[in-house]
Order: C-alpha cells, then structure tokens, then sequence
C-alpha cells in the first residue's frame, strides 16, 4: 500500500505481456467492482459524500461519478477496438467533468446502478472474447497504443483503485 493518498494501491504500471490466468483475474476484478465500491460509500451521509478524499481532490460524490464516467468511456473503446481497425479514440478531461453539476451534486444512487448495469454488460463481451481479440487494439492520442489486455489490466487497477481512495478515507476518518 502507498502513503500516497492519491494512489493508496500504487500507481498502475501497464504490463508488456498478461496470460490467460491474469486475464481472468482482472475479468474477476471487474466483475466485483459495484459491489466493492457500493460497499465503501454504504451508509455514508451527505456531509460525508461531500468530503474530499484528500486535500484538494474529489468529494466522494466525484469519485464515485467519474468511476461511472470513465468505465462507460473503457467500455465503448472495447466496443470501438473491436470493430474497427486500431481506432484512435477520444480522451476526454475527467477533472473537468468532475466539475459539472450532475458530478458535484446528482445522488451517487444514479452511477452506482450505472456502474452495476454497465459492468453486467462489459463482463458479458469480456467472456466471449477469444484469446486474439484481447491483441486488438485502440489509439489513445496521449498513451499511444493500447491492447484490450492492457485496457483490461488497466480498469481492473481503476476500479480498486478509486474504491481504494474511498476505504482509506472512511478508515482515516473513522467512519463506519
């Protein structure tokens, strides 16, 4: 673990090779994602939601949203590489759509059931990828080439990653 509170997991270092077994893994990792991270915000207040994670960082409510956010944004680049012949994608900027109302004020309820729902469906076409789809892959203008295992690794860390942020909170805080 990092004292880092930004990356209390670590920051996530993408791998050149992943096997069968540690793709199944992250397709395990994502499944579990709604759960854990209703899990880390369960029972928690409005004041609370309203906290940052750290100093200067996203409320609860934030972090929660943009998980919702950028998981729908990796499931449409798994859509795109594998439709399309190494597409380059659109980044977009999660601070400043941390920014808009619906992200500072709208009830996580709403994104937790969006990240439930959507995770049901990404799992779906994750099990029916064959082992050269996961070589597919999509241009990010700013990281360059991206596998769809690399992306899988990558979210796997983000989900666990975010939830991370919030379970140290409420441990620092000593909320229950």
């Amino acid at each position: 673990m990092s004292a880092d509170l930004r990356y209390p997991i670590g920051k996530f270092q993408r791998p050149d090779d992943i096997s069968g077994p540690q793709r199944d893994e992250f397709v395990s990792v994502i499944a579990k994602a709604p759960a854990e991270l209703e899990t880390a915000v369960r029972g928690l207040s409005s004041d609370q939601m309203n906290t940052p994670y750290r100093p200067s960082g996203w409320t609860v409510r934030q972090v929660v949203h943009h998980l919702a956010d950028s998981h729908m944004n990796a499931y449409i680049r798994f859509r795109l590489a594998l439709t399309e012949d190494v597409p380059t994608i659109k980044p977009y900027d999660e601070a400043r759509w941390a920014e808009l109302a619906d992200a500072k004020t709208a009830p996580i309820e709403y994104s937790l059931a969006l990240v439930e729902s959507l995770h049901s469906r990404w799992l779906l076409l994750l099990e029916s990828l064959k082992s050269e789809d996961w070589k597919r892959a999509f241009r990010h203008p700013e990281l360059g080439l991206m596998r769809l295992d690399q992306n899988l690794a990558l979210y796997a860390w983000h989900g666990r990653h975010h939830t991370a942020q919030l379970t140290s909170l409420r441990k620092r805080e000593g909320w229950q």
